[in-house]
C-alpha cells in the first residue's frame, strides 16, 4: 500500500485538512471555518476524524501562520490564530490525539516545499518563494533543503522597507505597505474599492487611479522581493498568493531585480508564478520529509 500523509491548514479564517499521496495528489479533502471558540484538539479532531477512519496515514503535516521553534516541536506566535490554541500546538501533543507522528510547519514554507517538489519551483535548487496576499510570507530552499534553523525563518512581510515611515510611527514593513491588504487600504483611501481583486479588475479596465495605487503597492512588494533575492541569490522566485499571481507581477518583479537586484547572475533570476494556488501548502505536505530531512538522507528535487 502506498504510503500516505495528512495535510492540515489552520487558518485563521478556515481549517482544511487532506490526504495526500507520495507524488503530491489529494486523496480526499475536508474544509471548515475556523471554529474560535473550540480548543484546538477538539476542532483538528472534529475536522480529520472521519479521514483518519477511511483513509490509514503514516504521518501528519500541519501547517500553521506563524513561527515554529522546531527545536521543542511547538508553535510559539501565530496572531491570526484563537489566542488559546498556540499552547495546545505541540507535535508531542498533536502526535497523542492523531496516533501518528506529527510535524508543525510555517505555512509559507509549506507552500514553499509544494511549489518546489511538484509545482513552479520544479528542477531548481535553489528557490525563494513568496507569497503576496491579505499578508507578505516567504520560505526558502537552497540545495534542495527547506532553510530553517531552531526556529522558522523568511518572514519578509516584517522586514522593513520605508525608514521615514517607521520613524514617524507610520506603516513601514514590506507587509503593511506592499500585500493585498496593503492595496485596499491605499484604494480606499482614494475612493476606490477596498478589494484587491476589484482593484485589479479597475486596473485592466484602465481605469487611472487604480493603476496608481497599484503600482505604488505592486513596487513595494517587488522591493521585497529583490531584498530577498540579495539575501538568497535563488535560481528562482516563485509568487504565490492572490496579489503576487495577479499577471502583472512577474514583469514588475523582473524589471526591479534587473534594476536592483543581484549583480553579475548568470542565467538571471527566473521569476515564475506559482502553479498550486491555495493548495500549495496541503501539497507541500507531501514533500516535507524530502525537503526537510538530514542532508544526508534527503531526495534531490525532482
Amino acid at each position: 500500500m502506498a504510503e500516505l500523509v495528512l495535510a492540515v491548514d489552520l487558518g485563521g479564517t478556515n481549517l482544511r485538512a487532506a490526504v495526500l499521496d507520495a507524488q503530491g495528489g489529494i486523496r480526499v479533502r475536508r474544509s471548515q471555518p475556523t471554529p474560535r471558540q473550540d480548543t484546538c484538539p477538539d476542532a483538528l479532531l472534529a475536522l480529520v476524524g472521519g479521514i483518519l477512519a477511511e483513509q490509514p496515514v503514516t504521518g501528519a503535516v500541519i501547517g500553521v501562520p506563524g513561527r515554529i521553534d522546531h527545536a521543542n516541536g511547538a508553535l510559539e506566535h501565530a496572531p491570526n490564530l484563537p489566542p488559546h490554541w498556540p499552547e495546545a500546538l505541540r507535535e508531542e501533543l498533536l502526535a497523542g490525539h492523531l496516533g501518528v507522528p506529527v510535524s508543525l510547519a510555517n505555512d509559507a514554507d509549506l507552500a514553499t516545499v509544494g511549489e518546489v517538489r511538484y509545482g513552479a519551483g520544479r528542477g531548481a535548487a535553489d528557490v525563494v518563494y513568496v507569497t503576496i496576499s491579505t499578508g507578505i510570507g516567504a520560505g526558502v530552499v537552497l540545495g534542495g533543503r527547506l532553510v530553517r534553523g531552531r526556529r522558522s525563518v523568511a518572514e519578509l512581510g516584517h522586514t522593513v522597507v520605508d525608514l521615514v515611515a517607521l520613524r514617524s510611527g507610520a506603516p513601514a514593513t514590506a507587509e503593511d505597505l506592499g500585500s493585498g491588504t496593503a492595496l485596499g487600504r491605499a484604494a480606499a483611501a482614494r475612493g476606490l474599492p477596498a478589494s484587491g481583486a476589484q482593484v485589479a479588475a479597475l486596473v485592466d479596465a484602465g481605469d487611472a487611479r487604480a493603476t496608481e495605487v497599484f503600482a505604488q503597492v505592486a513596487e513595494v512588494a517587488a522591493v521585497a522581493v529583490t531584498n530577498a533575492a540579495h539575501l538568497f541569490a535563488p535560481e528562482a522566485v516563485v509568487l504565490g498568493g492572490g496579489m503576487g499571481r495577479d499577471h502583472r507581477l512577474p514583469d514588475l518583479v523582473r524589471g526591479m531585480l534587473a534594476e536592483r537586484g543581484p549583480r553579475g547572475l548568470e542565467p538571471p533570476i527566473a521569476v515564475r508564478t506559482a502553479e498550486l494556488g491555495d493548495d500549495a501548502g496541503l501539497i507541500g505536505a507531501a514533500g516535507w520529509a524530502a525537503l526537510t530531512a538530514p542532508a544526508g538522507d534527503r531526495e534531490q528535487p525532482r
